[in-house]
């Protein structure tokens, strides 16, 4: 047994290397071959990442809200996602009286409400430029879970807690423990767990600082100024219908609901999918058709060596297993290099789409591993449909024939 092992293993070495001196051989047209399926690889592998990261980041953003529908003032719905799913500085506002308006519409549970603030750097703050969030402590459920993980406490006047982007910056100096935020000494005293969207860039603070804040008058702010209301729906109530009620009897304001949040988004990424389905399907096709060409090149030229072969006893599987060898060694080395030029270019040229530039697309190892795995296989498949017709006439010719032909 152990020596039938053994012969099986040197038999197994002797095809691979025998494989690896006819690609050295072609090498040519290996490397025309191998180009074409990295090509494809790169095309899927960027694809992939880019439609998974965008998709990932806006269901976290909808998940990470834990409202229902999100009150704004008329003509601020873009504003509003802009704060949530990206990284842009924004400030609107509606009377605060409104909040007690909501409460009063049927099928509403719980209400809170928001202040986006502005900082300018240079001319009230020692912090770049930022979204300061003001939110009720007593009514919220948006912030208070994060603060929970966070602190294990509500925050007192004259602190602040920062997102997980902003406590990069105070790591690098940029932001100190003690920030001046409009003209006001603050202490910023922790940072929030990562969300993937937008607010990992914001410092949030308690509505308990709002009065200094218009003492100062180093904001824009009036005093009964409010930015969103944040609801929750009573269940067996339609979060729909709800939200058409809000708008119908409070004129000033738009409604949308959590499901909506990036819809612009994602019909945009619906036509960036097409775009994107139709290059890696024309790539496919060209690749495998490019694998059958120069497999059937190579078939015709080494039909004499195989006619010999066969002739000194070689099976037909040992025909197939060094062909297919040398289909996987192209197919794996082409793959590889795909995955790697797919991912280079999602990581440092994706930034300059702006539908990725302002939005947290980070993708999980999962995921990585995942669409890394996907692009292989497909790698090596498109190596194998092409190679699958010349290495079945080849298994089939005859000895004698091909050594007189050859």
């Amino acid at each position: 047994m152990p020596s039938s092992f053994l012969f099986y293993i040197m038999k197994e070495l002797n095809l691979f290397t025998l494989s690896l001196k006819n690609l050295k051989r072609k090498g040519f047209r290996t490397g025309i071959l191998i180009f074409s399926i990295a090509l494809t690889v790169s095309i899927l592998v960027f694809g992939l990442s880019f439609i998974l990261s965008v998709n990932s980041s806006i269901k976290r953003a909808s998940d990470r809200l834990g409202a229902d529908l999100i009150v704004v003032p008329v003509g601020a719905r873009d504003y509003a996602e802009e704060v949530l799913l990206e990284t842009k500085v924004k400030s609107f506002y509606m009377d605060k009286g409104i909040v007690d308006r909501v409460k009063k519409i049927e099928g509403i549970e719980t209400v809170t409400y928001q202040t986006y603030l502005s900082t300018i750097q240079g001319a009230c703050c020692d912090i770049p430029e930022a979204m300061v969030i003001v939110f009720n402590q007593d009514t919220d459920f948006i912030v208070k879970p994060w603060l929970k993980k966070a602190i294990s406490r509500k925050l007192e006047k004259g602190e602040v807690i920062v997102g997980h982007e902003s406590l990069l910056n105070i790591g690098l100096g940029l932001m100190d423990i003690d920030a001046n935020i409009f003209g006001i000494r603050f202490k910023i005293i922790g940072a929030l767990e990562k969300t993937g969207t937008g607010l990992d860039n914001a410092l949030f603070m308690s509505d308990e600082n709002i009065e200094d804040i218009l003492k100062k008058g180093t904001s824009n702010l009036k005093p009964m100024d409010i930015s969103v209301i944040f609801t929750k729906v009573r269940k067996g109530y339609d979060p729909y219908q709800v939200g058409r009620n809000i708008e119908g009897e409070i004129i000033e304001v738009d409604v949308v609901s959590r499901s909506d949040i990036g819809k612009d988004i994602i019909h945009t990424l619906k036509d960036i999918k097409q775009i994107f389905s139709m290059a890696i399907v024309l790539a496919l096709l060209l690749s495998a058709f490019l694998s059958w060409a120069i497999f059937s090149a190579i078939a015709n030229e080494r039909s004499r060596e195989v006619g010999i072969m066969r002739a000194i006893g070689a099976k037909e599987s040992h025909i197939i297993t060094l062909f297919f060898t040398e289909v996987f060694i192209i197919g794996t080395i082409g793959s590889l290099a795909g995955i790697g030029v797919g991912i280079y270019l999602f990581i440092f040229l994706s930034k300059g789409f702006s539908i990725i530039k302002n939005i947290s697309t980070n993708i999980t190892l999962t995921g990585e591993i995942a669409i890394a795995l996907v692009a292989f296989i497909v790698g090596t498949i498109i190596c194998i449909l092409g190679a699958i017709s010349p290495i079945y006439r080849l298994k089939k010719i005859e000895p004698l024939i091909a050594i007189k032909e050859g």
